[in-house]
């Protein structure tokens, strides 16, 4: 679930004073460069590329009347993931963590006619709410909310389920190791597991931390790295996404 928060890199010399270029601090690449994101660069993006419309943004707005953490995907994440199954042709998708339902409404409509979400919501109230608008969005029958424990439906619900082709998680981060290795079977080879704030609000790289959930997502970065039937990479839109591509001959 996503906080707002961008890596911080050292402005260089403008050439001709004209272009203003970013080495990105503490690199070990000669020569490496980047753009750091600011709220400008974000709102262009966001604003060029709009995913969300009246119902997600009103969604958003009733989170927070209900008391519920507005602290899903942000819109350029939303657009990503869209694009993301529209062009590797996914049909299946599974999540943990519905939350309010904005993910699961932004995947589904990336689903071609045929194609379905199973989304996972521990919190029957936030299951409750996530039902209203996944109505409300008419996609009643695209996607099927299960409500419980993800380990629980994982194992014993949906294990035998038909392969499916990317999974998202975005749930509690001290599980994440525990749902990539209950997802992996369930996952078609060359399809992909997401892991969503892989850059723990900005203190990822904190060894020191005692955060639990900061500890989660330092585990899970390090064992999508490691995983032998995992390539994987941090895509640093939001707060962050680990996306590996599953390979079982490996």
């Amino acid at each position: 679930m996503t906080c707002y928060g961008y890596i911080r890199r050292v402005p260089t010399a403008k050439p001709n004073g004209y272009t203003q270029r970013y080495s990105i601090r503490r690199r070990n690449i000669p020569g490496m460069k980047g753009t750091p994101l600011d709220d400008k660069l974000v709102d262009y993006m966001i604003d060029l590329f709009p995913v969300e419309d009246d119902l997600l943004k009103e969604l958003q707005k009733e989170m927070g009347q209900a008391e519920i953490p507005t602290i899903q995907i942000s819109p350029e994440q939303a657009a990503f993931i869209g694009l993301f199954l529209k062009a590797t042709g996914a049909r299946r998708v599974i999540e943990i963590g519905t939350l309010g339902g904005y993910s699961a409404i932004v995947m589904a409509r990336a689903l071609p006619e045929g194609g379905h979400v199973d989304t996972i919501e521990v919190d029957p109230l936030h299951a409750e709410f996530a039902r209203k608008y996944i109505a409300k969005a008419g996609l009643q029958e695209k996607i099927t909310l299960h409500v419980g424990s993800a380990i629980d439906l994982l194992e014993r619900k949906l294990g035998n389920s038909n392969p499916y082709d990317f999974a998202f998680i975005d749930a509690d981060k001290p599980s994440y190791i525990r749902y990539v290795d209950l997802l992996l079977p369930l996952i078609r080879s060359g399809g992909v597991i997401a892991g969503d704030n892989a850059l723990a609000w900005g203190e990822v790289t904190d060894q020191h931390t005692d955060r639990e959930d900061v500890q989660g997502i330092q585990a899970f970065n390090q064992y999508m790295a490691e995983h032998p039937k995992i390539d994987a990479v941090i895509v640093p839109i939001g707060d962050g996404m680990c996306i590996g591509a599953v390979n079982h001959e490996n």
